[in-house]
């Protein structure tokens, strides 16, 4: 109890000035089979944003405190509206067990890499059931730095992994969203989890949960085409706001077939997939179209356009 104390107090602090897209949060979480762990930072604000004030701590299995082998300082400067992605810094092609490498094509989607050795730092080896934290201080004293996002439930172990019925442990029962998942905030949310205290960790509700592979002709490749770019009601649209509020895609997540809803003044429709092949090419006829995309599990792209070239990019999941 005092540890669940300590946590609250220690945080409290930033509980009440959280504002919408006003600061840094948490927008994808990278759970991915062997050692790919990535972790996406999105900024929706008008300003870039000096990185080195921040760090990322591991709470690991259910613990309540964290010491600097568990935190880790990030590094750069991430622009307007933009994303930073962090990935385990496990690069060695020769690695193998805990130091196997992470794939190819999570590393080109990284910005920086962390955490290059789990016996001096092992921030970044999160496995489904560590809550991650977002904070604003020094990695030397974690426990003292301001709470920006959480992901998880600090001082909770879920068992393997948070689930899909409450509490959302692997107790209650339900699919695994946590282990072996990308998990990629919804983009109505526009900010951070302040509260430490929360009393269970929903993670569908703010997250959609994609598995880590997806079949590619026979072969399974890293589901991560997500990663590097966010999809926030906080950015600017180049189309107007008006157009932007009217457009809808449901179901989202789609279990293949997926309308487009108010398209009025949308003259182009481009679907593309993970390799951005362009899947689908579509000049719409009626303000709703509907996109089937029938065993074709995966991450797509919806860009829409106007008459005058103006872009806005919709995501939608495939399961």
């Amino acid at each position: 109890m005092k540890r669940s104390l300590l946590i609250a107090s220690t945080f409290l602090s930033s509980m009440t000035f959280a504002q919408d897209c006003t600061e840094l949060f948490i927008s994808e979480y990278v759970e991915g089979v062997g050692n790919n762990k990535a972790l996406e930072i999105y900024n929706p604000t008008a300003n870039s944003i000096d990185l080195t004030q921040y760090i990322v701590i591991r709470f690991s299995n259910g613990s309540t405190t964290a010491t600097s082998t568990y935190a880790v300082q990030l590094v750069g400067t991430i622009a307007p509206y933009s994303t930073h992605v962090g990935a385990v810094d496990l690069r060695d092609p020769n690695g193998s067990g805990q130091t196997a490498p992470i794939w190819d094509d999570l590393e080109a989607k990284a910005d920086a890499f962390y955490s290059p050795d789990y016996n001096t730092n092992s921030t970044w080896y999160w496995n489904g059931d560590d809550a991650v934290v977002l904070a604003k201080g020094s990695a030397a004293t974690p426990m003292s730095a301001q709470l920006i996002d959480v992901f998880g439930k600090i001082g909770e172990d879920p068992g393997t992994a948070w689930t899909t019925i409450a509490p959302y442990t692997e107790a209650a029962g339900g699919p695994f969203v946590t282990k072996d998942h990308s998990l990629i905030r919804k983009s109505t949310i526009r900010k951070g989890v302040t509260n430490p205290a929360i009393t269970s960790f929903n993670a569908l509700a703010e997250y959609d949960s994609i598995p880590a592979l997806i079949n590619v002709g026979g072969n399974d490749e890293g589901n991560w085409a997500s990663l590097g770019s966010h999809d926030c009601n906080c950015a600017p649209a180049s189309i107007s706001e008006v157009v932007k509020a009217n457009i809808s895609i449901y179901p989202n997540p789609s279990n293949g077939t997926f309308t487009i809803n108010g398209l009025q003044g949308i003259t182009k429709i481009e679907v593309v997939n993970s390799l951005g092949q362009i899947i689908e090419n579509i000049s719409p006829k009626n303000t709703t179209v509907k996109v089937d995309l029938s065993n074709r599990k995966g991450v797509y792209f919806v860009k829409l356009m106007d008459s005058t070239g103006d872009l806005i990019t919709k995501k939608v999941i495939v399961n």
